[in-house]
């Protein structure tokens, strides 16, 4: 078995994988995720679930939400799920005051949801430009005020970890890199102008992390992930559940406006296709390798 195929990604693992954090270091708190019905959403449940707090997973595929929940509450863990589509800001605003009606504030805010499709950035529609600009951003941003107004109305702390993506060498997605970009800098901004409100502000960047969404991506692509970073290697879902429930949870607590890259190095060294590299760079690569 390959190194990719032991990472963690059904339910039942996700049950089961050994975390480094203590079982009640969330205990007493609340704890929402959008997108939580798949990839980095759903680790990002279970391990906040896992760690005791009360969890809430919002997200449009309500039969991908009701599997998760139904498979958490196996494990008699406390969650429950919100259909929810960020893109439309009144149903946020009624999500977020039926959510704090029922708690009395939410702890930490998770927001993993968007979506993409690998395209050359000059074939893009506009139609398919303002979707993903549309969910990644708007919707980002929507999650983003309404938790902090209710925050302010309740005068109770609170923390935002957005999952963006990675900001240098990702290719064949600039519509979401576009978007992405937008949201690390309006979280910067904000956490300096949240912070007399006691609402810390966070972004998590993720390199080739293997989840649900890889099947979007050809085959042939696809192979050449462990290949963009110097450790040879791709990233798992939980491992970017864990840098968010650090860096949005208690342990955290004097982490604000900072970006979190976790792509094995690739920053610094490497590059990701998310379409066919083309043959110009191919070209490059060729004389660089000596071949």
């Amino acid at each position: 078995m390959s190194e990719i195929d032991e990472i963690p990604t059904t339910n039942e693992e996700l049950a089961t994988n050994p975390t480094i954090f203590a079982q009640d270091m969330l205990a007493g708190k609340v704890v929402v995720v959008s997108g939580g019905g798949s990839g980095i959403g759903r680790a990002t449940a279970w391990l906040a679930a896992r760690l005791g707090a009360s969890v809430v997973i919002c997200g449009r595929n309500e039969d991908k939400l009701v599997a998760v929940v139904e498979a958490m509450r196996e494990r008699e863990l406390d969650v429950d799920f919100e259909p929810l589509d960020i893109r439309d800001r009144a149903w946020v605003d009624r999500s977020l005051d039926t959510l704090w009606n029922r708690f009395g504030q939410v702890d930490l805010l998770i927001n993993s949801a968007g979506g993409q499709f690998p395209q050359a950035a000059i074939d893009f529609s506009e139609k398919g430009w303002n979707t993903v600009i549309n969910t990644n951003l708007n919707g980002t941003w929507h999650m983003m005020q309404a938790y902090a107004r209710k925050s302010r109305d309740a005068k109770v702390p609170g923390s935002i970890v957005n999952i963006v993506v990675v900001p240098r060498g990702l290719h064949g997605v600039a519509h979401t890199v576009a978007a992405r970009a937008a949201v690390v800098a309006v979280s910067q901004a904000v956490s300096v102008e949240w912070a007399p409100l006691a609402i810390r502000v966070n972004c998590i960047a993720p390199g080739a992390i293997k989840t649900e969404g890889w099947a979007v991506y050809p085959e042939a692509v696809r192979a050449k992930y462990p290949l963009t970073n110097p450790m040879q290697k791709v990233g798992s879902p939980w491992q970017i559940a864990e840098a968010a429930l650090f860096i949005g949870g208690p342990a955290g607590s004097y982490i604000n406006g900072e970006l979190l890259t976790i792509d094995g190095g690739g920053q610094h060294w490497g590059e990701i296709w998310t379409t066919d590299k083309p043959e110009y760079f191919l070209n490059a690569t060729r004389t660089l390798d000596g071949a």
